[in-house]
């Protein structure tokens, strides 16, 4: 599917002090660090040390750490891996760092990602600025993208916990082939203020993390109205649970859901990664949950697909131009001061940029564009009738609590209408290369989703640390 998304921060949750002599750095967990803190076996100062050394040892290996395309008013570049935004200024914290300090997190560094979030067709994970993130379990099998260094950084212990962003598959998509947790939420539950952006209607900033606890407890601190992105954080705000998202870590968190497989996403993957997932499903059942296979999005599935990209791309170009021309004018400092700016910058630097490789068709065509017209509108309007035709349907008819689909499959029908998912590790193939899978819902559905995902979590114990396998 698409892979028009983006990426974020890398990010270690801490507060407080003591001694470290006896704490277990590898694959700690959120948890675990604050219990670190509490009872004196770990300081952040420590726990950073840990962080930095493991960067310092693994990047030139892994390039999943540079800077990004979320906003820290600090010493760090924000550049969407284009070396165009080199020594641009933000005026402020991206409203999901600003929410980060603000609970304590330290923020370490900023992940790789595929350039411009992959609105260049790059090579997944490749940008001008970090080189090409690889991932660490099969390393010369793909990470994903665009937020690929999130996905490779948290699975090799190189922080604590990252944040991804995501238009169409983003998140879900390195976090499955990472052997991470990726939530993608609802559009709007988090800010998009101050990140590089491809949308406004799509995009969204999630947290990737090693276990399904950890990502809940970054979303806790990340949810929330925000000035800057009123309109989408105001009306998602009404999603947001009293009590915040960790009271629905679950493990019976299956029982009684009613759980959706959509016809044609499980096949065309090997016959052991498909004994897998039935195998998932009947651990689902076992734990209590309806599981309803055979159902149809749509009567023609490949259709639908070639018309939401196209509908998507024909959006998402005159978008991209009006939001990265809004971007660009908001920094107080910046080298380029449009998208025009970007390309020619790209036409001066072929070689640093790779043009001969990827060429820049994207940027190019929304340059050619002029604004939200008849034509985009239309297509807007299109894609609206797909997902209320598609999964909303489906999921109101037979009134499902999610659908489960392979690795990022799903991400577009979830895209289109700013709708929630959750990607847990699912398994490895013969090479250890991972792969995840799925829940997916509507808008506002994430305490189910956290309460099945965290229950099949729990149950299956899948996830290994990456063993950097030629």
């Amino acid at each position: 599917s698409l892979q028009l998304q983006a990426v974020a921060a890398v990010l270690a949750l801490v507060a407080g002090a003591g001694a470290a002599h006896s704490f277990e750095f590898h694959e700690a967990t959120v948890e675990a660090i604050q219990l670190g803190f509490s009872n004196g076996t770990l300081t952040s100062t420590a726990l950073v040390r840990f962080y930095l050394d493991q960067i310092g040892r693994l990047n030139p290996l892994l390039h999943a750490v540079i800077e990004d395309n979320i906003a820290t008013r600090d010493a760090l570049n924000t550049t969407a891996g284009s070396l165009a935004l080199l020594g641009s200024v933000v005026k402020r914290d991206a409203g999901v760092a600003a929410r980060l300090r603000r609970a304590g997190a330290v923020v370490l560094g900023k992940a790789s990602l595929s350039e411009w979030a992959n609105f260049r067709p790059v090579e997944a994970g490749w940008s001008a600025r970090g080189g090409q993130a690889r991932n660490p379990y099969v390393l010369s099998s793909t990470p994903c993208g665009s937020s690929a260094g999130s996905g490779v950084a948290v699975a090799a212990n190189m922080a604590a916990v990252t944040l991804g962003t995501e238009t169409d598959g983003s998140i879900l998509c390195p976090s499955s082939f990472n052997s991470v947790v990726g939530i993608k939420p609802t559009l709007g539950l988090t800010s998009r203020a101050g990140v590089v952006p491809i949308t406004p209607l799509q995009d969204t900033v999630g947290p990737m993390c090693r276990t399904v606890s950890d990502a809940v407890h970054v979303l806790d601190a990340i949810v929330g109205y925000d000035a800057q992105d009123a309109a989408a954080t105001g009306a998602a705000s009404k999603y947001i649970p009293h009590g915040g998202y960790t009271q629905f870590l679950k493990k019976n968190g299956l029982k009684g859901k009613r759980i959706g497989v959509p016809n044609g996403f499980f096949q065309g993957y090997d016959q052991t990664q498909l004994n897998t997932y039935k195998q998932h499903l009947a651990t689902m059942r076992k734990l209590g949950a309806v599981v309803i296979e055979k159902l149809d999005v749509a009567a023609n599935l490949t259709a639908l697909f070639v018309e939401i990209y196209s509908k998507e791309g024909i959006a998402m170009q005159a978008e991209f131009k009006l939001s990265i021309n809004a971007y660009l004018a908001d920094l107080v400092y910046s080298p380029v001061h449009s998208l025009a700016d970007i390309i020619a910058f790209n036409n001066k630097h072929p070689v640093e940029e790779r043009l001969k490789d990827f060429g820049q068709p994207d940027l190019i065509a929304a340059q050619s564009t002029n604004g939200i017209g008849p034509v985009e509108r239309g297509a807007i309007r299109r894609l609206k009738e797909l997902n209320a035709n598609g999964l909303e349907k489906l999921m109101m008819e037979r009134q499902l609590d999610a659908v489960v689909a392979p690795n990022s499959d799903i991400s577009s029908l979830l895209a289109i209408n700013g709708h929630p998912g959750i990607v847990v590790p699912a398994g490895y193939d013969e090479k250890g290369f991972p792969f995840g899978i799925c829940f997916g819902g509507l808008q506002g559905y994430e305490p189910r989703l956290i309460e099945m995902a965290y229950s099949f979590e729990q149950a299956t114990k899948v996830r290994r640390p990456p063993m950097f396998k030629p």
